[in-house]
């Protein structure tokens, strides 16, 4: 496995990016006019054997945090770190070119991601209930 790094829409991973973010997020569209949208867009993917299996993809925010969006392993490769591999990738790059804080939303109905974001040092700093009447809770880091 190994993990590519796109600044921009990764036009080239674009259907299998779909699909996955499909079987993730219940059947749900990414749209290419939402990624558009994305200033600063920087997209992480999981590949094997030229298949992509996981994603992770985040912008900078207008305060100067890094806004780690979206991401999602495919369910047949859960459970062997990948989650954990694009999250220290994308904080990597993000360090790179200067990012000092990173943040991040959950949801109490994917606990695997809240363990995963306490497990790599995010704090919890609030919640909210968004548009769809949802429950989240605000992560953030920190880096030294």
């Amino acid at each position: 496995m190994h993990i590519l790094t796109i600044e921009g829409i990764p036009y080239a991973w674009l259907e299998p990016l779909q699909e996955i973010h499909a079987h993730v997020f219940d059947g749900a569209k990414l749209p290419v006019e939402k990624l558009e949208k994305k200033e600063g867009l920087l997209c992480l993917l999981a590949v094997e054997d030229e298949a992509l299996f996981g994603f992770k993809l985040g912008y900078p925010h207008p305060d100067g945090v890094f806004y780690s969006w979206l991401g999602g392993v495919h369910v047949t490769m859960r459970g062997r770190g990948i989650a954990s591999q694009l999250m220290k990738a994308q904080h990597a790059a993000i360090q790179e070119v200067g990012f000092q804080k990173v943040r991040t939303y959950g949801r109490n109905t994917r606990k695997a991601m809240l363990i995963t974001n306490l497990k790599h040092g995010f704090d919890i700093v609030s919640t909210f209930i968004d548009e769809k009447g949802r429950h989240k809770i605000i992560f953030e880091k920190t880096f030294d």
